[in-house]
């Protein structure tokens, strides 16, 4: 396309339209042989040292789309003025002479860039916990799209790239990097992933960053869940090593009880032999008694008095045999009483072991929660 001076009014007039009907914006300018002479831009983009008195560069499109008298194109890389863009260049001519060129600047956007406003939402509404995407030209941030159920507000279009940000270490690398960070951060646990973007007619530079940050809260929750049951079961773990200690004790102290009303009961048997002997003396001395009476009576007044000494061993061997049979029942209750103990004191045996027993099947039980909150846990490290 080539533009005579005659209709250069009509293209100004045109273009002045246009600029801000184009997706990202426009530059629209005139030149002389030498500078800018007329500019028109659009809100949304704008270039301060591209405007009315700039020279031309010599390696520039409208320099050379003069020089050649044809249409060029150049694609200006970012030292030229802090962003890359696409410079299209026509020839105004007067009759045959070329007097300057008619000028369309666009953003040169990465292909990811170009189709943002398209997949963003897409891929935001993919996340049951919603999702915030932006990108990241080499210093600020360029392009946002928050998800209806996660938007980080710290996070605006125009805010500068600080040293150190995952963006910033995604640029200097030239590779993929990924970052955790906690509530304190953006108010919620958030996982990011940034995502050089390269230029597209040299793949070792990077031009931009695609960044993808996910709400990790479900993550959160269940990971402190996690910690939470783990920190009661080593809690409860504690406790059961007591009662097991205890139950353990108490196994012991009901075996020796077990053994002590043994060694009890025969002490009495033993003490149930003497009395049998004592009662069997009694019996014996009564019947000499008895005799030592018949014996006093034959002898008439001589044997008076030794008559009143056997009345009185008699007498004394029936409170012996009294004496015996009232220990006799007392022994009988003791050994009641004993046997009683004895029953339960192996019931709480049986319960002790009992007891022992089901410690070590709750013991047994919480391992198992343990190594499920341990599997809780990587699960929430790996969401």
């Amino acid at each position: 396309m080539i533009l005579t001076a005659e209709k250069i009014e009509i293209f100004k007039e045109i273009a002045s339209m246009l600029v801000d009907k184009m997706p990202n914006g426009a530059i629209v300018a005139v030149t002389d042989q030498e500078k800018i002479t007329w500019k028109a831009a659009s809100k949304v983009f704008d270039i301060k040292d591209f405007s009315v008195g700039t020279r031309l560069r010599m390696d520039g499109a409208p320099y050379q789309c003069i020089k050649n008298n044809r249409e060029e194109q150049e694609k200006v890389p970012r030292n030229v003025y802090g962003m890359r863009l696409l410079m299209n260049a026509w020839p105004v001519t007067d009759d045959s002479d070329v007097i300057g060129s008619a000028i369309l600047v666009l953003p040169r956007l990465h292909p990811i860039a170009h189709s943002f406003d398209d997949f963003a939402p897409l891929i935001a509404d993919m996340f049951s916990e919603g999702a915030f995407l932006y990108m990241t030209d080499l210093e600020k941030i360029a392009y946002r799209y928050p998800s209806r159920k996660f938007d980080i507000p710290d996070l605006q279009i125009g805010d500068g790239i600080r040293s150190g940000w995952i963006a910033d270490r995604a640029i200097k690398s030239s590779q993929l990097a990924v970052e955790e960070l906690d509530a304190s951060v953006h108010g919620v646990p958030v996982l990011i992933m940034s995502n050089p973007c390269f230029d597209e007619d040299d793949k070792s530079k990077v031009v931009a960053t695609f960044n993808l940050a996910l709400p990790k809260q479900a993550a959160a929750n269940l990971r402190k869940l996690s910690d939470q049951l783990a920190m009661s079961l080593e809690e409860i773990s504690s406790v059961i090593e007591e009662l097991a200690a205890s139950a353990a004790q108490i196994n012991i102290n009901e075996k020796d009880l077990n053994t002590s009303v043994d060694q009890v009961n025969g002490l009495a048997d033993d003490i149930s032999k003497v009395l049998a002997f004592i009662k069997q003396i009694a019996d014996e001395t009564k019947m000499l008694g008895l005799n030592a009476a018949i014996e006093a009576a034959r002898a008439g007044d001589a044997g008076r008095g030794f008559g009143v000494v056997a009345e009185e061993i008699r007498k004394l061997s029936d409170e012996s045999k009294q004496t015996v049979v009232s220990i006799s029942e007392l022994i009988n209750k003791i050994k009641d009483n004993v046997d009683e103990t004895v029953s339960k004191s192996q019931l709480n045996l049986n319960s002790s072991q009992e007891q022992a027993a089901a410690t070590e099947e709750i013991s047994a039980g919480i391992e198992e929660i343990r190594a499920m909150a341990e599997s809780l846990d990587k699960m929430a490290k790996d969401m």
